[in-house]
């Protein structure tokens, strides 16, 4: 424990392993329950604050999100930053994605950020924290080190978080440590899903002690002489045809006939132990779930089906743990609050299982792809390229202009009339010179497009900054490897009418190159072979002539820093989105995706790497 001052940012986990801050209007919300204590009763909706989020409960007392109509739980925590920091003043740095929406930084990226524009420093470069990318404050731009892809950023403010004082625990708990200050009494919301928690509450208040006592918290076990009940042991699987709460509370079917256990997702509260009443206790057993008969809990299904359309909850179906029957979102939501309202986190079935890889495929059942000769590529360390300078290579693709516009230079934001604001080695062009690009019509100082150039690939292609025209052929710098490619015999989800292409990419470690960032030095490649998939439709082979295409210009993979283990000098993908998931899509990275193939067209064509490409390139 230790006595300070800090605002409080409330985070959740996504599935690439970093935490993601929820807004300050949220993060008020959630903590202001937190607060509150176990009156408020550990159950944070995460609707009231912001209706997006309608679909989310926060159970405090697990420290997990539950989304009611699918049933995916992530884990939250509760940071603390200084005061000082960009939370502390309101303000959110964020990048404008593919879609051109905003999207906010991770809280110690925002932090570093707003740390470097407060000291008014031109630039940050984020690799020490992991990301290979430099921050422009001057243009307000994100630029990738390895690809120079360009995103707009932007600083916003917004409301300061939370702050708390006072004695602030080393980790995260609720409820809220008393030495914090307390916030005054919220009043309670007259929203119909809090009146139905707030009901569910009387309700298993008023129907007074019941045979199962639920604790969250550690207890003597049971001895095994006294307990006839089969507890299920640490790691073991609820059997999958019965919806069973594990702990101490009996199967669900005991309440009711096999049918309708049959037919309700499995219930588990993997932090529940039993623990036997005590006799000689003066307290109240607290009443458990088996006190709600079958009618009463239809009944409250029914409202919380009320709730949940009433509300904007999609009600798609679910399937059961059986496959038999469509189950309402509904029935997960009126689960999930039941649960809450007996103080256990939440696990509302089975997490769907990751399907990286289809079913074992024998080689003679491996077929190679019609209008494609071979079924292998391999690359070879770049070969370097001689004869022509810089300035030879610009000629091709510039006009010159003398009399320049009346506007800065996008590359040195200098004016167009000044000489460049380059300062790097001397050049054989004069600094006020002005050209402008064939293709795009775009204008800038000489100077800076030689001194672009040569911080390039110097493989005689250049991008225009402005707008990413490619002029000449866009190579890249992946190291050296194999590209394998064949049919297999299974369909991938959402596209059962044909088989499925299989690509194999092998990169060995090795050492990096004089094109590499860091030459000499040896790199790693993890997780190769990497397999990735297409369907075999027309589409699909399309793609994937395009792809073979990307990497024999090496454009496929690069080196730099890994953005999901923060790993550097190691081989990363490079622009070039691939599915790695087989059967499934948990991680977005799979199928069904009824826009991947036209997006990762889109890429590609990014890339310099069109139609028009095949008919310089030989199979």
């Amino acid at each position: 424990m230790l006595l300070a001052s800090a605002v409080v940012v409330w985070e959740w986990l996504n599935e690439h392993g970093r935490w993601r801050p929820y807004s300050p209007a949220v993060s008020h919300h959630i903590e202001a329950v937190a607060r509150a204590g176990p009156r408020a009763g550990g159950s944070v909706v995460l609707g009231q604050a912001d209706s997006r989020l309608a679909p989310y409960i926060i159970d405090l007392q697990s420290m997990h999100q539950f989304r009611q109509d699918t049933g995916t739980i992530r884990p939250v925590r509760r940071s603390y930053y200084d005061p000082s920091s960009a939370p502390g003043k309101g303000i959110v740095w964020e990048w404008e994605n593919d879609s051109g929406t905003w999207t906010p930084y991770d809280m110690d990226v925002g932090i570093t950020i707003q740390r470097a524009y407060e000291k008014q420093h031109p630039w940050v470069d984020l690799s020490a924290i992991g990301f290979c990318y430099v921050i422009d404050f001057a243009t307000m731009g994100q630029i990738n080190r390895q690809t120079q892809r360009k995103r707009r950023v932007r600083r916003r403010l917004d409301m300061v978080y939370p702050l708390v004082s006072g004695t602030l625990p080393k980790s995260q708990s609720w409820p809220a440590s008393p030495g914090v200050a307390a916030a005054p009494p919220v009043p309670a919301c007259a929203c119909p899903q809090c009146l139905l928690v707030m009901s569910v509450k009387a309700t298993v208040s008023a129907t007074g002690p019941g045979t199962a006592t639920l604790q969250p918290r550690k207890v003597p076990p049971v001895p095994p002489a006294t307990s006839k009940a089969a507890v299920p042991a640490p790691g073991a699987k609820a059997p999958d045809s019965v919806a069973a709460v594990r702990g101490s509370l009996k199967p669900l079917a005991a309440q009711g006939s096999r049918q309708q256990a049959a037919s309700a997702p499995a219930l588990s509260s993997a932090s529940a132990t039993t623990s036997p009443p005590s006799a000689g206790s003066s307290k109240a057993s607290r009443p458990g779930l088996g006190t709600l008969n079958r009618s009463h809990l239809q009944r409250l299904a029914i409202a919380q089906s009320r709730v949940l359309i009433a509300s904007g909850v999609p009600t798609v179906p679910v399937k059961n743990l059986t496959g038999s029957s469509p189950v309402n979102p509904a029935l997960a939501g009126i689960t999930g609050i039941l649960m809450s309202a007996a103080g256990l986190p939440v696990c509302l079935t089975r997490p769907p299982k990751l399907v990286l890889h289809p079913p074992p495929v024998s080689k003679s059942e491996i077929q190679s792809i019609p209008g494609i000769s071979h079924s292998c590529r391999k690359t070879t360390k770049k070969q370097a390229k001689k004869g022509k300078t810089p300035e030879e290579v610009l000629k091709k693709y510039l006009q010159k202009v003398r009399h320049p516009p009346d506007e800065d230079c996008t590359i040195c934001m200098e004016r167009l009339s000044a000489p460049s604001g380059y300062k790097g080695p001397q050049m054989a062009i004069k600094p006020d010179l002005v050209g402008k690009l064939v293709k795009c019509g775009h204008v800038f100082h000489l100077h800076c497009l030689v001194a672009m150039y040569n911080n390039g690939n110097k493989d005689g292609s250049l991008q225009c900054p402005t707008c990413k025209t490619i002029y000449g052929v866009k190579t890249g710098t992946q190291p050296p490897g194999k590209m394998e490619y064949h049919i297999i015999p299974h369909a991938l989800p959402g596209h059962s009418d044909c088989k499925t292409i299989r690509i194999i990419y092998n990169i060995p470690p090795g050492v990096q190159g004089p094109e590499h960032p860091n030459p000499g030095k040896s790199f790693t490649a993890r997780g190769f072979p990497r397999h990735c998939y297409l369907p075999d439709s027309e589409k699909g082979r399309k793609v994937l002539k395009l792809l073979l295409v990307a990497w024999d210009r090496r454009l496929i993979f690069a080196i730099g820093t890994s953005s999901t283990t923060g790993e550097s000098d190691t081989v990363i993908w490079n622009e070039i989105h691939h599915k790695t998931e087989f059967g499934s899509n948990l991680t977005g990275h799979g199928y069904p995706d009824i826009n991947y193939l036209d997006n990762v067209l889109a890429e590609l064509a990014a890339q310099g790497i069109t139609e028009e490409s095949l008919a310089q390139e030989k199979d």
